[in-house]
């Protein structure tokens, strides 16, 4: 993956940015704060958060700058809170955008947490949070098809907002499937539309305005998808609308 001269730049601000003892909760809000944080550094720290924009998932507070992210990304890790058991696992976030989903899943005590994604921009907004944070989670600039051939496998991958946006939702789950450790699991989140036929929407352009939509499948169809890549389980967690709470244009 490659870096432009912006980027580039971005990531140095980042890494000259000087070290602090800090403070983090990994709440719905996840927060990072210090006593010893000066207003000139408080300025600094909101300057580059609006450089770094657009801010997708979140949200997060980092010495005093909110970021109000466009997801409201807790609302989505909330529902999946009750039905997680990651500790000592080895867990993957695929399409990982900022880290936030596994900002949170470090109160559950994985042993590792990896995520992937091939966007440089919110690589580097994973890195300004890391900064701080001083996590062992690692971050790959790698996409989904990268997955099989990984140095590890998995017991537990996540794969939220991503299907939809691949030509060939099939491939990516075989791809997921092929991924895991025995007796693993992945958690896939994705839209659907209503109908108990076995079909999918082929939008040309946008769906709900989203670019680079392939297909928005039926919930059979997506469990027909899923056992078409040989996973032997298929369960709903839960189904919900998408509203102006939960998705939004901020600042």
């Amino acid at each position: 993956m490659k870096f432009d001269e912006n980027s580039k730049e971005l990531l140095k601000r980042i890494q000259n940015l000087p070290n602090l003892n800090t403070n983090t909760e990994f709440g719905d809000i996840v927060q990072i704060f210090s006593q010893n944080a000066t207003d000139e550094f408080k300025s600094e720290i909101y300057t580059l958060a609006k450089d770094l924009r657009p801010w997708r998932k979140g949200p997060f507070e980092i010495f005093d700058t909110f970021i109000d992210s466009e997801w409201q990304s807790q609302i989505k890790f909330n529902i999946l809170k009750p039905h997680l058991n990651l500790r000592d696992k080895i867990v993957a976030d695929v399409g990982c955008n900022n880290g936030y989903y596994m900002f949170r899943m470090l109160d559950f005590a994985p042993k590792m947490l990896i995520g992937f994604d091939p966007s440089v921009r919110t690589f580097l907004q994973f890195s300004f949070i890391n900064k701080f944070a001083q996590t062992p989670i690692k971050y790959e600039l790698k996409g989904v098809e990268e997955l099989p051939s990984y140095e590890c496998k998995f017991d537990t991958i996540f794969c939220l907002g991503v299907i939809y946006h691949r030509s060939d939702p099939i491939k990516m789950l075989k791809d997921l499937k092929q991924s895991l450790n025995k007796g693993g699991e992945v958690f896939l989140d994705t839209m659907f539309i209503d109908g108990d036929g076995e079909f999918a929407l082929t939008p040309k352009n946008t769906y709900s305005k989203i670019p680079n939509i392939y297909f928005v499948p039926t919930i059979n169809a997506l469990k027909n998808w899923c056992e078409r890549a040989k996973f032997n389980k298929f369960e709903i967690l839960e189904t919900k609308l998408t509203d102006l709470i939960e998705q939004r244009k901020t600042e």
